[in-house]
């Protein structure tokens, strides 16, 4: 027999929200472009809990806290983790560019590297976009990037899911930048 055991809430010591709202944060924003479920901005808001993420920028129809559907998926991590709203992604990466964040949008576009190649810089900060669930970034917004990263994928699909690829491209960053 085993000995293994899984561990209790109360044994994984977790910080309460006033000490995370106090702990260094990776140079990482995330930004959510016209996001519609709730599900998928809770989850990323229980991501960026997890791998201390700066902030979350909610714009256009993304849903914004409080909301029962967000919570059921963020588990409180819209207290901990600092968000704000714009109506306008245009608006949010030009404040991002204005305060030295290199934006990068995660989609397919022509000029997309694979995240695998993608040089994640310590000294740099770091706003990384995510788009709508069926249209992807915003089109009027493609000029303001600076780079387009894309996951590899070997399957049939041609996309994952929002919350799945914010996972995953968080990650990626969290490894260099934590």
């Amino acid at each position: 027999m085993s000995s293994t055991k899984k561990l209790k809430l109360e044994e994984l010591n977790r910080i309460d929200v006033e000490t995370f709202k106090q702990t260094k944060k990776i140079p990482l924003v995330l930004v959510l472009d016209n996001v519609r479920s709730m599900h998928n901005v809770g989850s990323v808001f229980r991501t960026a809990d997890a791998f201390v993420v700066e902030k979350i920028i909610l714009c256009g129809i993304t849903p914004i806290p409080p909301h029962r559907e967000i919570q059921k998926a963020a588990l409180g991590a819209t207290e901990s983790v600092d968000w704000h709203h714009y109506t306008d992604v245009c608006e949010a990466l030009g404040d991002l560019k204005n305060q030295g964040y290199q934006c990068i949008g995660v989609e397919q576009t022509t000029t997309s590297q694979s995240i695998e190649s993608f040089p994640i810089k310590r000294d740099l900060r770091y706003a990384l976009v995510l788009g709508n669930e069926v249209d992807g970034l915003s089109d009027n917004s493609l000029s303001l990037y600076d780079h387009f990263l894309e996951i590899p994928q070997y399957g049939t699909k041609h996309s994952l899911n929002v919350s799945i690829c914010a996972g995953i491209v968080i990650w990626e960053f969290f490894k260099t930048l934590h």
